[in-house]
């Protein structure tokens, strides 16, 4: 599969003028697709049609998916990726036309309502006031969301090795104390270091991992059986319990429609 890598622009909010409100854009990339790293002179909110992509900044990384969408503050460094056929929207709002929702990067619940506004601003043939009022609503209900499918990656020689092999291997087996011996440090050393790094414990850690795996999977139409074992689950079940311990939602959520 050819692997395509595009390169943008570092642009600080404010000094290039942007003549609108909220502009719309959407795309199907052809071919396994990297964003390198970015900014952009206004606030952007990024959200699927189809499929799952991932959003990085610094050593944070989420998944977007059709459910929950992106807000990247303007001027913040990100990078991304996309898999060959995932259909994906950009939402481009005005810096200083409209206030960010966050300071920093935050996941936005993609509701019925928000996407039909969203929608309905990619009318061209939209009146003037008709847009108005649209693109009004659409800020009204834009807020960040409670949930969101976000990992942070550990950076410290230690836990490096572990989050390389996770990264690439959802599924490897290995647990916390077998990591441990064979790193030659105790479980109580890796627990600490994980609390400290990701905010996390490292059980929740590797569930989160394999979350933003799967979405991706299922995204691509694989069956939940199929992921489940991927992922390193013995049962679908013992992998949607998981799954919505960790989502908060169902794997069918994001079953390819």
């Amino acid at each position: 599969m050819t692997r395509v890598t595009r390169s943008l622009p570092v642009l600080a909010p404010g000094p290039t003028e942007v003549p609108f409100v909220i502009k719309g854009y959407d795309e199907v990339v052809e071919h396994d697709t990297v964003w390198d790293e970015h900014s952009h002179p206004f606030h952007e909110l990024l959200w699927n049609e189809r499929g799952a992509s991932t959003a990085v900044v610094g050593a944070r990384v989420w998944t977007i998916t059709p459910a929950w969408g992106l807000w990247m503050p303007a001027g913040t460094l990100h990078s991304g990726s996309a898999v060959a056929g995932t259909w994906f929207r950009a939402s481009f709002f005005g810096f200083p036309t409209t206030s960010s929702i966050s300071g920093t990067p935050v996941a936005v619940e993609i509701t019925p309502l928000l996407r039909l506004l969203l929608e309905r601003l990619g009318d061209p043939g939209l009146p003037g006031h008709s847009r108005a009022a649209t693109e009004a609503l659409v800020l009204d209900v834009l807020a960040p969301s409670p949930r969101e499918l976000l990992v942070r990656m550990p950076t410290s020689a230690l836990l490096r090795p572990i989050a390389e092999v996770v990264r690439e291997d959802p599924g490897d087996p290995r647990t916390l104390a077998d990591w441990a011996s064979a790193l030659g440090v105790s479980p109580r050393t890796v627990t600490r270091a994980f609390n400290a790094e990701t905010g996390t414990s490292f059980a929740r850690w590797v569930a989160a991992v394999r979350a933003q795996r799967a979405v991706a999977l299922l995204g691509q139409g694989w069956d939940v059986e199929a992921v489940a074992e991927h992922v390193g689950y013995r049962s679908a079940s013992a992998f949607g319990a998981a799954f919505r311990r960790t989502t908060g939602l169902t794997p069918g959520t994001f079953r390819a429609r």
